[in-house]
């Protein structure tokens, strides 16, 4: 398994997601996002399996200071890459899948598999 979590360090979910790898020892690569941001690579990965508006967080400060419920798909998707606070957290990849959110059910099949 080769796991990322894209999250916030205050972002509770995030540190839920964390704790659950480390009690199971799984070794995770954790990423900052809103320092780091997603590469377009890995953007167009994520996006793939879990789709724009699964990727956005409705309820952030800043989806309404940037009126992002205002904008065209094609807009939202450049307000969202340049500002990454906006993305839901934790993104949890595992090579070509990946999940937003507190997902253990999802994590545990990964386990399985590996």
């Amino acid at each position: 398994m080769n796991i990322q979590i894209f999250g916030a360090s205050k972002s509770f979910d995030t540190k839920k997601a964390q704790r659950w790898f480390q009690e199971r020892r799984i070794p995770f690569q954790y990423v900052d996002l809103p320092t780091k941001g997603l590469s377009p690579r890995e953007y167009q990965s994520v996006k793939g399996k879990i789709g724009l508006e699964g990727l956005i967080d409705e309820k952030s400060r800043a989806y309404e200071a940037l009126y992002m419920a205002y904008l065209t798909p094609e807009a939202r998707e450049e307000k969202l890459l340049e500002h990454p606070e906006l993305f839901r957290t934790p993104i949890v990849r595992n090579g070509r899948e990946a999940t937003v959110g507190y997902c253990p059910e999802v994590w545990a099949k990964w386990k399985e598999g590996a």
